[in-house]
């Protein structure tokens, strides 16, 4: 009993990293379409994906309707598909959204980098628990990569939790 009030009194006293910034601005029809997942700090249903595609598509009302795809355990693994609802905050520059896999609980979607061609972004969290670095395509160079991580790293996240994501770039995942 000591020992669990001692790590919820250590977790209350260490250091707050500050918010995660957000791109200035997020031009939302060019940011839609499909975002290859190469690495991510996965959540639950992320741990054995492969060829992970996040795809974006601009709803009438604004909001956006999100289809996450990968295969589960392997490059051909049983393919799997998930359809959470994003919803862009007010005020944001588009750049902050909520994501919405179960009524009512959304979940924080942070822009943090977006490069000036909309190939590439990393969406981050200012719990540090997760992390997504998403391109175009389904492979980036690796200078890109160590590029990428760098920046994921300044934000706080501990890369050892870093899950590069591997893609079967002969096929989409698509069926």
């Amino acid at each position: 009993m000591m020992s669990i009030l001692a790590s919820i009194l250590s977790a209350c006293a260490t250091n707050k990293l500050p918010p995660i910034a957000t791109v200035p601005q997020v031009d939302l029809p060019k940011f839609m379409g499909d975002w290859y997942v190469i690495a991510a700090i996965p959540t639950m249903i992320e741990t054995q994906s492969f060829n992970a595609i996040e795809n974006y598509k601009l709803n009438a009302d604004g909001s956006i309707a999100t289809t996450f795809t990968f295969n589960k355990g392997s490059l051909t693994g049983e393919f799997k598909t998930y359809q959470p609802h994003g919803f862009v905050i007010e005020n944001s520059g588009n750049a902050l959204w909520g994501m919405q896999f179960i009524w009512p609980i959304k979940a924080e979607y942070r822009i943090a980098y977006l490069n000036d061609d909309y190939t590439q972004t990393v969406i981050a969290r200012n719990a540090r628990d997760y992390v997504w670095i998403m391109a175009r395509t389904p492979s980036i160079s690796d200078t890109e990569y160590a590029k990428l991580t760098g920046f994921v790293s300044n934000l706080g996240y501990d890369l050892s939790k870093l899950r590069k994501v591997p893609h079967n770039t002969s096929k989409v995942n698509h069926p």
